[in-house]
C-alpha cells in the first residue's frame, strides 16, 4: 500500500476499513458478549432519556412567548456541549492514539491523521444528540416556523456537535501532554458561562438569552452564523491536524534517560510481609509511572473540588449531596482500582511465577484504595458542620465504598485483560474506551448505592438508615478475605486466556 499507487481518498477508505476491523477484533470488545448486550441496552436507554428531555424542553418552548423554540434550544446549547465534552472522555480516543500501526508505512503521515479526523467527525456517535434535537424540532419548530427552519436547526446543531468533537480531541491531546492543559477547557468554559455569574443581572436566564441570538440567526439561515460555525470547524481541524502529528512524533522520537537520585524503601510496610511489598509497589507505581500518576492526581483534585462544592455552595442540595458524596469516595477506585491488572499486564508473567502472588497484590490494592478514603472523609467534615449531611451518613458512605463498591471494582480483575501502557500516552494500544464491563460496573457502582442510601433512611429513619448502611459496608469489609480469594480462584481459571490477551494488547 503506497501513496504512489493509491489516491488520497483510496488511502483514507482503506485506513477507515482497517480501523473498523480493528474495533471489531479489539480484545476488550470481544471479551464479554453479555456486557455488549447490556451496553446496547444502556445505549437505548440513553436515547430514551434524550427523547424524554426533548419532550420536556418542547413543553417549555411551547409555553413561552419570550423566545422561539429555536432560540430556547441554542440558549441551552452551552450545557449540552459541556455534557457532550465530558462523556467523550469515556467513549472516544484521539486520532494520535490510534495511528501507531501506520507510522512505518510508506504513506504520508498526514493522510493517517486526516483519516482518523474524518472518522471521528463522521462517527455515528455524533448523531446520538439527534435523539434530542429531532423530536424537539418536530414538536416545537415544524408547525410554527416551517420545515426550512427545522433543516437549519438540525444542520446547525449537528455542526456544533462536530465542532465539539474536534474541540475534545484538541483538549484531550494537550491534557495527555501535560496535566496543566486542563486550564484551557476550564478557562474557555468559564468564559462561555460568564453571563451566568458576571453582571448585576447575572443568572441562568441571562445566559440563555445571551446565546439565543444564535438560534435567531439559524432560523433565518443567517450566512454569518453558519459561516462562523464552519470557520470554527476549519480552524479546529487545522489545529488538530498539526497537533496530532506533533504528538505522535514527539513520543516516538523521545529518548528519556531515567536517573534515580534516591530510592525510597518504605520500610514501614515490611511488617505486612508480601502484602507490604505490593503496597510498596503501589506507592512507587504512582510516583514513577506517568499514566498512573496522572490518574491519581486527577482523582485527588476531583475530590478536593467536589468537597468544596458540596460544603460551601448551594449548587448541590438534598439527594445530589449524597450522590456527590458517593462519587467523592468512589472516585479513586473509579480512576485506578477498576483498571486492576491492566497496568500489571505489562509484567503479568512475573506475577504468575509465585503461587498466590496475585492474591497478595489484590489485598494490597484493596488496603491501599480503602485507606485513601480517609481523605474525602476529612475534606467533607465542613459538609457536616454546614448541616448538609450527618457524620454517621458520611461514615456509612465511606464504609459502603470500602465494602461493596471496592469489591465490585476488584472483581474487574477477572475480566480485565487488556494491557494499559505505564507511560506512553499517544501511541499505546490499551485503553478504557472499549471495555463495556468497566463502563457498566462504574454505572452500577454509583447508581445502586445511591438507591440504597435514599431507601434506608425511609425505612429506618435518618440515624437507623445510616447505621444500616454502615453495617452493610462492615459486612463486606469483614468478608474481604473470602471474596478476594474467590476473585483469585476465578482469575486462575481464566489465566491462560487472560495471559494471551495481555500479551496481544501490549505495545
Amino acid at each position: 500500500m503506497t501513496q504512489g499507487k493509491m489516491s488520497r481518498w483510496e488511502i483514507i477508505k482503506t485506513l477507515r476499513k482497517h480501523n473498523n476491523l480493528s474495533d471489531e477484533r479489539n480484545v476488550a470488545v470481544t471479551q464479554n458478549k453479555v456486557a455488549k448486550v447490556v451496553g446496547y441496552f444502556m445505549f437505548g436507554l440513553t436515547i430514551i432519556y434524550l427523547m424524554f428531555f426533548a419532550v420536556m424542553f418542547s413543553l417549555i418552548a411551547n409555553n413561552t412567548t419570550r423566545q422561539t423554540a429555536c432560540e430556547l434550544m441554542f440558549g441551552l446549547m452551552p450545557f449540552i456541549l459541556v455534557v457532550d465534552f465530558l462523556f467523550r472522555f469515556m467513549l472516544q480516543q484521539t486520532p494520535s492514539q490510534r495511528i501507531k500501526p501506520y507510522i512505518l508505512l510508506p504513506i504520508s503521515k498526514y493522510v493517517c491523521i486526516d483519516c482518523f479526523l474524518f472518522n471521528s467527525t463522521t462517527s455515528w456517535g455524533n448523531l446520538i444528540w439527534m435523539a434530542l434535537f429531532i423530536p424537539y424540532a418536530i414538536m416545537s419548530i415544524l408547525f410554527v416556523e416551517g420545515f426550512s427552519v427545522v433543516l437549519a436547526f438540525l444542520l446547525a446543531t449537528y455542526l456544533l456537535i462536530i465542532a465539539n468533537s474536534l474541540w475534545y480531541m484538541l483538549c484531550r491531546t494537550l491534557i495527555l501532554r501535560s496535566f496543566y492543559w486542563w486550564l484551557l477547557p476550564i478557562g474557555v468554559y468559564a468564559l462561555i458561562f460568564s453571563p451566568w455569574y458576571i453582571g448585576h443581572d447575572a443568572g441562568i436566564e441571562k445566559l440563555c438569552e445571551f446565546y439565543s441570538f444564535i438560534g435567531a440567526g439559524v432560523s433565518h439561515w443567517s450566512p454569518l452564523v453558519f459561516a462562523g460555525i464552519l470557520l470554527l470547524i476549519a480552524l479546529l481541524i487545522f489545529i488538530n491536524r498539526r497537533l496530532q502529528f506533533i504528538s505522535v512524533y514527539d513520543e516516538l522520537s523521545k529518548n528519556e534517560v531515567t536517573t534515580i537520585k534516591h530510592v525510597s524503601q518504605f520500610n514501614q510496610f515490611d511488617r505486612f510481609g508480601l502484602v507490604g511489598e505490593y503496597l510498596k509497589m503501589e506507592v512507587k507505581s504512582i510516583m514513577r509511572n506517568k499514566n498512573i500518576k496522572k490518574g491519581f492526581i486527577t482523582a485527588i483534585i476531583l475530590i478536593v473540588v467536589f468537597s468544596l462544592l458540596i460544603s460551601f455552595t448551594d449548587v448541590y442540595q438534598g439527594g445530589m449531596t449524597k450522590f456527590l458524596a458517593i462519587y467523592n469516595f468512589a472516585i479513586v477506585g473509579a480512576m485506578l482500582l477498576i483498571k486492576v491488572m491492566c497496568y500489571e499486564g505489562n509484567y503479568i508473567d512475573c506475577l504468575m511465577v509465585h503461587k498466590e502472588s496475585i492474591m497478595s497484590l489484590l489485598k494490597a490494592k484493596y488496603v491501599f484504595s480503602s485507606s485513601l478514603l480517609i481523605l474525602p472523609l476529612l475534606l467533607m467534615i465542613p459538609t457536616v458542620v454546614m448541616g448538609k449531611c450527618t457524620l454517621l451518613m458520611l461514615i456509612g458512605i465511606m464504609l459502603l465504598t470500602a465494602g461493596p463498591i471496592h469489591a465490585s471494582f476488584l472483581y474487574m480483575s477477572i475480566f480485565n485483560k487488556q494491557t494499559i501502557p505505564l507511560n506512553t500516552k499517544f501511541i499505546g494500544k490499551g485503553g478504557f474506551e472499549n471495555n463495556y464491563i468497566q463502563i457498566l460496573v462504574e454505572f452500577a457502582a454509583f447508581l445502586l448505592p445511591l438507591v440504597l442510601i435514599n431507601l434506608m433512611p425511609l425505612l429506618f429513619g435518618e440515624t437507623g438508615g445510616a447505621i444500616s448502611i454502615m453495617v452493610i459496608g462492615l459486612l463486606f469489609i469483614g468478608l474481604s478475605p473470602y471474596w478476594i480469594r474467590d476473585i483469585y480462584k476465578r482469575m486462575m481459571k481464566r489465566r491462560y486466556e487472560n495471559l494471551e490477551s495481555f500479551h496481544a494488547s501490549r505495545e
